[in-house]
């Protein structure tokens, strides 16, 4: 049996959980999430696994591109994914790959891409319930209103990603 991997990175917005599994990134999350057992639990069920705390190569490849990240030197990550949860919430995570560096899109434009403009509440829980944070872009989803809501590392560190990757506008700042 396959363990997850896990590391804890001091990132310049917070701590990051890291976890590999299988050679592949399963977990990108903010450590102290309000979710943060529900997460946990989620993925080690249905990878049916447990967590280890030691270190696997991918961790450093995950950091690095992080690090460049933070400091403008990156626009798109490298590392192979291992999305876990339903059919519905991989669809919708894998849609949010597709949201590009330094922009934002609506829940209701989301729930449209997805053909799924009825469940547009389902399309927000399934971004919230994303375990790859960054990478997997749900920090890039506002409000129809162009309001900043709901995000795990919190909204503080939802604005901070988005002014680094300069989506917001000057009245977007002004909102939060």
């Amino acid at each position: 049996m396959s363990n997850i991997f896990i590391k804890s990175y001091k990132s310049s917005l917070g701590d990051i959980l890291i976890g590999i599994y299988e050679n592949q990134l399963c977990i990108l999350d903010w450590q102290y999430r309000k979710q943060r057992d529900a997460i946990d639990m989620r993925v080690t069920k249905l990878l049916a696994t447990s967590y280890i705390i030691e270190h696997h190569q991918l961790h450093d490849i995950v950091i690095e591109q992080l690090e460049e990240y933070f400091t403008k030197k990156r626009k798109h990550f490298n590392i192979p994914l291992l999305f876990t949860g339903t059919d519905f919430q991989k669809e919708v995570w894998n849609e949010l790959l597709n949201i590009p560096y330094g922009q934002t899109i609506s829940y209701l434009t989301l729930s449209r891409k997805l053909q799924k403009e009825k469940a547009i509440r389902a399309v927000a829980s399934a971004n919230g319930a994303n375990a790859i944070s960054i990478l997997v872009p749900c920090h890039r989803v506002i409000a129809t209103d162009g309001k900043l809501t709901g995000y795990a590392g919190g909204l503080t560190t939802k604005k901070k990603l988005l002014q680094l990757e300069g989506a917001l506008n000057r009245g977007q700042l002004d909102l939060f």
